[in-house]
């Protein structure tokens, strides 16, 4: 696997993430030209990636395939040692680092399995990774390292952060396997605490393989918000879904439930951002840093043109009513109708005749017909999903 030397670090960074998300082998061109993120192709099972390197071969061209876990450590390693990166003008040849990793422990084997002490380097890289992953950075690497260093049964991290004017505190629990000296990350508290003077509340989130949510999106779930999640199912199917804390449900521990809504329940994110004019959609790169976002959770800032100007709104993803909802600049939120209103402006100009058609025919919206404009000026506007 050849790789360009300034694509290195966005590179291991992409295969950490793809192993934190459940993969576990990366297949790859095995040719002299080095590859980008988009010619690595990961899965989950051995078979699956076998089956993949056999279909893509040719006469001419040979696919091959590593472990993801093998490939980032063996990376990650020569980031802190340069001695053992295999460079030649510019391209680093991953594949054969692993081989070189490969030997030098099996040739450190018969050492390292009587002493306790390199085990718990490894699991320490192990949780720092996932750790860091998760959402909480690199703040905590050295309380772990000392924690793990005691020795105890179990322990827990705490970690604080800001977003916007809530302040949020994560605990961080860890236990030792009952089996060997390994710890293991096995779930995290988050408490928020709101500076708007909204209720506070607080929600454990449980670590599990191909399931994670980091600390940002249990944040935005917190605050009612939906996150796109590639989830793993007990038979270890991947699927994709909304998923969005219920509010009016909790379990045995206090927890509240998250609601799914899987592929086939039909939201389509993009086409519920096409029905209005949002500027960003009509750069590639702009929508897709805005997609990315909102699948995240988060309330996106967008520009909406109207009239010939721009506005600046807030938007956030609303997979139960299948469409999108908008705050203008001061987040108070914008009704149906006139978010309604913005996208048909554009459009103007039509016959007097049909404009009064229209107003005859209100057009149906997501969530209900629109009122028709005689009667707005007699009634206040509720607050709608967008």
């Amino acid at each position: 696997m050849k790789i360009r030397k300034e694509d290195y670090r966005e590179i291991l960074e992409h295969l950490v993430k793809k192993r934190w998300q459940g993969e576990e082998y990366v297949a790859f061109h095995d040719g002299d030209y080095p590859l980008g993120k988009e010619g690595l192709y990961t899965f989950r099972g051995l078979y699956d990636v076998q089956e993949f390197c056999h279909e893509m071969a040719t006469d001419v061209d040979r696919y091959d395939y590593l472990a993801i876990r093998s490939a980032y450590r063996a990376m990650a390693e020569a980031m802190n040692d340069g001695s053992l990166l295999t460079e030649r003008n510019g391209i680093v040849d991953v594949a054969l680092m692993v081989a070189m990793r490969h030997q030098r422990l099996a040739t450190e084997q018969i050492n390292n399995e009587q002493n306790p002490k390199v085990m718990n380097i490894k699991n320490f890289e192990y949780l720092r990774d996932q750790v860091k992953y998760t959402g909480f950075g690199e703040g905590l690497e050295n309380s772990l390292k000392a924690a793990i260093e005691k020795g105890e049964p179990d322990f827990k991290l705490q970690h604080q952060t800001q977003y916007g004017n809530d302040r949020v505190t994560a605990e961080l629990y860890f236990s030792q396997s009952k089996q060997s000296d390994m710890y293991f990350f096995n779930k995290y508290s988050v408490s928020v605490e709101r500076g708007s003077g909204a209720q506070n509340m607080a929600q454990t989130f449980y670590i599990n393989k191909g399931n994670n949510i980091t600390l940002k999106e249990a944040y935005n779930l917190m605050e009612g918000r939906s996150v796109n999640k590639d989830l793993t199912n007990k038979q270890g199917q991947v699927y994709n879904a909304w998923i969005q804390m219920d509010f009016k449900q909790s379990d045995a521990g206090g927890n509240f439930k998250l609601k799914h809504y899987h592929q086939n329940y039909g939201y389509d994110l993009e086409a519920a951002l096409s029905k209005h004019p949002i500027k960003e959609l009509g750069h590639e790169e702009y929508k897709g840093s805005l997609l990315e976002s909102l699948k995240k959770g988060n309330r996106q800032s967008a520009t909406f043109q109207v009239d010939g100007s721009e506005q600046k709104h807030y938007i956030e993803a609303n997979p139960q009513f299948k469409t999108i909802n908008i705050y203008d600049s001061a987040m108070q939120r914008l009704d149906n109708r006139q978010s309604k209103k913005e996208t048909q402006s554009q459009s103007e100009g039509q016959s007097a005749g049909q404009d009064n058609k229209k107003q005859r025919q209100a057009p149906v919206e997501d969530d209900g017909p629109e009122i028709p404009k005689a009667a707005n000026k007699k009634r206040k506007r509720q607050s709608q999903s967008v």
